[in-house]
Parts: C-alpha cells; structure tokens; sequence
C-alpha cells in the first residue's frame, strides 16, 4: 500500500483576522441594542435625553460603549427619587445590560459564525 499524501494550506491569520472583524460588528450590534432597549426606559421630556444616546467601539479591544450627552443624563439616570411617566425610569441605561447580555452575546456569535462560513 503506497502512502498518502495530502496537502494542507494554512490560512489562519486571515481566519483570525476575519474573526476579529465579525466580533468588531457584532460587538457594534449587541452595542446598538442595548442603546435601543435603554431608549424604551430614558425618561422622556422633550426627548432631547433619548436622541442624545449614542454607541462607539473600539474595534482593537473588542469593548463598546452606550451613552447619554446632554448636561442632565448622569443626573436623571441616577436619581431613583424622580418621578417618571410609566415605563420609563432612573437606571435606564445600567437596569437593561443584565436583561440583554444574552442577546448581546447571541449577535457577536451570530456575526462569528457567518464569517466562517
């Protein structure tokens, strides 16, 4: 019996770099939810509160960021003696991250898994 021979061609910094560029979109994403299900509980006056929320990402560290910029929004999201019309309260931002981690981490997946198809 003759041995086989076979071939293998390696191409993992380029896996490896897709992989870092999916979990970068996906960090994005799970970053944009959380943004979108704090924005159901920011405590609505005029409105200038909610459309001041914004998402970043550092794409090197895989880390995202969900913020409020205006003046009052540190102020407003920790005062738990204000009073807020139903469904929205103090804690919009912090209370949602447990409820969506799951989420989160199903979008990240989700983006690793297309990229290695």
């Amino acid at each position: 019996m003759s041995p086989q021979r076979a071939r293998l061609r390696w191409n993992g910094d380029a896996v490896t770099d897709a992989i870092r560029d999916a979990a970068a979109r996906g960090v994005l994403l799970g970053a944009e939810h959380v943004l979108a299900a704090s924005r159901q509980r920011v405590p609505i006056n005029e409105g200038t509160l909610e459309r001041s929320g914004a998402t970043s990402v550092d794409e090197q560290q895989l880390v995202a960021a969900v913020s409020y910029d205006t003046p009052y929004a540190t102020r407003v999201h920790e005062d738990m003696t204000a009073r807020h019309s139903p469904g929205r309260s103090a804690k919009y931002l912090e209370s949602v991250l447990p409820e969506t981690a799951g989420e989160v981490q199903a979008l990240i997946a989700a983006q690793i898994r297309r990229a290695l198809r």
